[in-house]
């Protein structure tokens, strides 16, 4: 229905072209995205926004459509492909459905702890392999936005990779994230994000990941005894825009926002750290068991999962996937060292 309303503005504003002379280049771009406008990233979204209208003398406009006013990711990622959407910031984990290869970012311990390492990785050569990958698929793909990382939860201790043995752990339905728990020997279970708190509170599974603020705001640690801060997950965003409308923009236009999107992002991480800090604090007063992995903790668990899970992603994504992998693991040697 939205997307139907979205096509019958667009038809609008084309009518209006042919009969109104134009006085001044303009350019307009409607973004779409789901969080909420107190959420991170809408914030670095307005941001954005600013720098681009100041920068470019008002020539460029974002007018931002939070909180899924335009639709479901699935409708503005494929608003965005047909040209009726100028612009989305999704989830990455929403777009495997369009692009395989980008589910190497469902990868366990694709990034290291050091957050300057991972902005590195994220900003260079594996970054710019995964923008690409959107190229032939209708989308003009610019940056990657960190959004937070994963953190399980589950009635039993599950301080170290043994612990997980029989467990049962809902995930989204992704062959990577079924493989990186099959990698410790649990079993993972693919349920809607609904339905989750209702199948952790009646045992119909023992655990789960997610974003520390997103735990407490669902309240999963009120049916979950044990929390282990992994970070083994990144939950990045993916910021796309219509090709057509992309290349309409003069050159120095496009120079001004890929810069400006790049700017915001440190500011946008500070404030999804900052959701996560409040967040563990919540959990900490709620009297449930906390661990965080140390640097040796994490060496173990990114030794068990991240080779199935490299796998199962090659194995879903072919040629590219693999191209990715090696742009990848070449980088990571150069920037962690190992």
């Amino acid at each position: 229905m939205k997307l139907r309303l979205i096509f019958a503005a667009a038809a609008s504003v084309g009518i209006l072209a042919t009969v109104m002379p134009v006085v001044a280049q303009q350019f307009t771009a409607r973004i779409g995205h789901l969080e909420s406008d107190q959420q991170p990233r809408h914030k670095g979204l307005v941001m954005v926004a600013d720098l681009v209208k100041e920068r470019t003398g008002g020539a460029v406009e974002f007018q931002l459509f939070p909180a899924g006013q335009l639709g479901q990711a699935r409708e503005m990622n494929e608003g965005v492909q047909l040209g009726v959407l100028e612009g989305t910031v999704s989830p990455a984990a929403f777009l495997a459905g369009f692009n395989p290869a980008v589910s190497i970012l469902d990868v366990p311990y694709l990034y290291p702890a050091d957050r300057e390492q991972s902005a590195a990785l994220r900003n260079g050569a594996f970054g710019q392999a995964v923008l690409d990958s959107f190229a032939p698929l209708g989308f003009t793909a610019i940056a990657l936005w960190p959004n937070g990382r994963k953190d399980m939860t589950s009635v039993s201790p599950i301080d170290n990779v043994g612990a997980f043995s029989g467990q049962r752990f809902r995930v989204m339905d992704s062959k990577v994230l079924i493989e990186q728990f099959n990698a410790v020997g649990a079993s993972a279970i693919a349920l809607p994000f609904g339905e989750l708190y209702t199948a952790l509170q009646t045992g119909v599974i023992d655990g789960q990941e997610n974003a520390l603020d997103t735990i407490v705001t669902m309240k999963f640690h009120e049916v979950q005894k044990h929390l282990l801060v992994s970070e083994h997950g990144a939950n990045e965003d993916v910021v796309l825009f219509n090709p057509a409308w992309w290349q309409s923009l003069p050159e120095e236009h496009r120079a001004v926002i890929v810069a400006a999107f790049e700017e915001v992002r440190p500011k946008v991480e500070a404030l999804k750290e900052a959701a996560q800090e409040t967040a563990l604090k919540v959990a900490t007063e709620s009297g449930i068991d906390i661990k965080t992995l140390d640097d040796a903790g994490r060496a173990a668990f990114r030794e068990a999962m991240y080779g199935p899970a490299r796998d199962a992603y090659i194995a879903q994504a072919g040629a590219a996937g693999e191209a990715i992998v090696a742009v990848y693991e070449s980088e990571y040697a150069r920037i962690v060292g190992n």
